[in-house]
């Protein structure tokens, strides 16, 4: 989006110069022509825009050198593959050149430039190189880096090039071919792929001078694209013009069906996001936040918003309602685009879009509650706090600790990257070596994993997320030297991980937490539970899709992800039950709460909800150990299951006080 940022600008510039001259469009008044030329200068360059725009974007720090580094990427690449270097390098005549050489400069290039720019940042920008040529390490590699390999890409550009224009310019002959079904079709496939951010794809060959149809660029161009062949009025716009009605009204629409289908202790804060959404689609025609609030919880309504946005834009292009945006199809582009001499009966996209702010109300209202869609407010309503609200300021206790465990690693300097699981910090290192197991344990870890040079794992318990945090904030405050050997053996500090241990002689019982079949700890695919640093228990592969409380007890810890839980029993023992292995990184998907943080529970109460297909396929592994973290405190863990185990009926194993 950084690139496409730019497009806004192109547009108010032109569309004030077609404003103050609307008669000669810039050759009956100077200021008219200054403001047309100043957007045509954006518009013209769109595509080292997007390569420069698509490599900064994508950079893992958002950092000029990766913007560099796109900008030379693309100068060696279209000045490689220009028909004169393309002549020179095959020893052919300039006539016998492909054509497709001809359109090497164009977004489709800028783009794909930028993302191999990106990912050479991503991963040289921290290389250091031998003393003798230390000036170009780190950032300063990465242009350089990236020239060399735009060389082999031109090369191979040279041979797939015209292969990929010919396929763009065919499919989009193609749809142009079908003329407004065609840009109806277009639109379909265009609010399809958002979800997966293909979309920008897609609008190159349609919007932008890939395969010859330029339509966003051809209508800025006003009176200059029609005296030069490039545009025809009531045709170019066409894959512009009906979107207007979705954004502008259609998706307001289907806002307030999502509102008045909410439940009735969810509706103001829904009011609020729907509101502030709606009103960005409306003026800005950015529609982001109204569609990916019901894209995933409902996709059969996003199905259904692409199907209408088909048939929009098929209406607009049938009837030549034109008008073109700039940025998006909302009402400050409309205004813009009015005095276009392009722009052809633009205001009956007005009429048009009222009568689609109904059909989108009609139509998700009757599937919201047809079907019983949980679109945002449909859920049952919690006292969860607001997730800003949680974070507060970091306990000075807490940040101590933090500044201890990062000397620990290594100090700043030998730490590269800060995660959390629910029970152990996940932290990227320049070099495992230099992590000082002695002080971790002293400051409360139960163990150090070394997964390779470069990944440690510290277990520290459920304050895993909280630590993580801190030492964030202690990292933006400045650098933090590597614990000293003296230090190492200093008194510890007051903020520990462990409670005091817990003096008590009976037995505790704890069920199972899910169907399935026991597994050993000790064949875990995990380091850090097989090697019972976590703590001791059993792990069981689940073959159903509730996920229960193993006792009675408080829900302490429910990961953001809801792979996880932590529970502390009434008599004090402290589980985990971790869902699968390395699960945390599927983001949520497969794994549904049915409890909240902090909620008072009793053995047997459901807590998660699997979509055991979807993990079977996409996790590492869905063995799922089940542990006691504070397995110290207690004589051990006795007589654990085997075989066959039931969701709260099961007695999984016990512990002795």
């Amino acid at each position: 989006m950084v690139p496409v940022a730019t497009l806004p600008a192109a547009a108010i510039l032109m569309g004030v110069g077609y404003w103050i001259d609307p008669v000669g469009w810039g050759s009956q008044n100077a200021l008219a022509a200054l403001f047309i030329k100043s957007g045509a200068a954006i518009i013209d360059n769109m595509s080292v825009l997007f390569a420069i725009g698509v490599a900064y974007g994508m950079s893992k720090d958002k950092d000029g050198a990766a913007a560099l580094a796109g900008f030379v990427g693309f100068l060696v690449v279209t000045t490689l593959c220009s028909p004169a270097a393309v002549s020179m390098i095959e020893g052919i005549d300039v006539k016998d050149v492909p054509a497709a050489f001809n359109k090497i400069n164009n977004q489709f290039v800028g783009i794909l430039v930028g993302i191999m720019s990106a990912e050479l940042y991503n991963r040289f920008s921290h290389v250091e190189l031998p003393k003798a040529l230390s000036f170009f390490s780190g950032r300063r590699l990465v242009p350089i880096l990236t020239s060399f390999v735009m060389i082999l890409v031109a090369f191979i550009l040279m041979y797939v090039w015209p292969i990929i224009y010919n396929a763009l310019v065919a499919f989009g002959e193609h749809i142009q071919g079908m003329g407004s079904v065609g840009a109806g079709v277009y639109a379909f496939f265009n609010r399809l792929l958002i979800p997966v951010g293909l979309h920008h794809a897609l609008n190159s060959v349609f919007w932008f001078d890939v395969a010859g149809i330029n339509d966003i660029p051809n209508f800025l161009g006003g009176q200059e694209s029609i005296n030069a062949g490039k545009a025809v009025v009531g045709i170019t716009g066409r894959y512009q013009a009906g979107f207007f009605p979705i954004m502008m009204f259609g998706l307001p629409g289907a806002a307030l069906a999502i509102y008045q289908c909410s439940r009735p202790e969810n509706r103001s804060k829904v009011a609020g996001i729907m509101m502030a959404a709606s009103f960005a689609a409306f003026f800005t025609g950015i529609t982001e936040p109204l569609e990916f609030s019901f894209m995933f919880v409902a996709p059969v309504l996003y199905v259904i918003h692409a199907v209408l946005t088909g048939i929009s834009v098929f209406i607009a292009a049938s009837m030549q309602w034109i008008a073109g945006f700039g940025f998006s199809a909302g009402l400050v582009d409309m205004v813009l685009a009015s005095r276009n001499p392009l722009a052809h009966e633009w205001y009956m996209l007005i009429p048009q879009g009222l009568v689609f702010f109904a059909i989108y109300y009609v139509v998700f209202r009757f599937a919201i509650t047809k079907f019983n869609l949980l679109t945002p407010g449909r859920e049952i309503a919690t006292d969860e706090d607001d997730e800003t609200s949680s974070k507060g300021e970091v306990p000075t206790d807490t940040a101590a600790l933090a500044r201890e465990f990062i000397g620990a690693v290594g100090g700043s300097a030998n730490l590269t990257n800060i995660d959390a699981c629910i029970t152990r910090l996940r932290l990227s290192v320049k070099d495992s070596s230099l992590v000082n197991d002695a002080v971790a344990k002293r400051l409360g870890a139960s163990g150090v994993i070394r997964l390779n040079k470069e990944s440690v794992q510290v277990i520290v318990g459920t304050r895993a997320e909280i630590i993580a945090d801190a030492m964030r904030g202690v990292l933006s405050s400045g650098p933090v030297p590597a614990t000293t050997a003296s230090v190492a053996t200093a008194a510890p500090v007051q903020a520990t991980l462990n409670a005091a241990p817990k003096a008590n002689a009976a037995t505790f019982t704890l069920l199972s937490p899910v169907t399935g079949d026991v597994v050993a700890l000790s064949e875990v695919p995990d380091e850090a539970f097989a090697s019972k640093a976590v703590g001791d228990g059993v792990a069981i592969k689940p073959t159903d899709k509730i996920v229960v409380s193993p006792a009675k007890g408080t829900v302490v810890k429910i990961f953001n992800t809801n792979h996880a839980f932590c529970l502390e029993t009434d008599d004090g023992l402290e589980l985990v039950v971790h869902m699968g292995i390395d699960t945390v990184q599927l983001e949520g998907k497969g794994f549904t709460r049915l409890v909240e943080e902090g909620a008072e529970v009793v053995a047997g109460q459901p807590v998660l909800e699997l979509d055991l297909a979807y993990l079977n396929e996409h996790a590492r592994s869905m063995i799922s150990p089940v542990v006691v973290s504070n397995i110290d405190d207690y004589a051990g863990v006795m007589t654990p299951a085997s075989g066959k185990v039931i969701a709260g009926e099961t007695v999984l194993f016990t512990v002795k006080g």
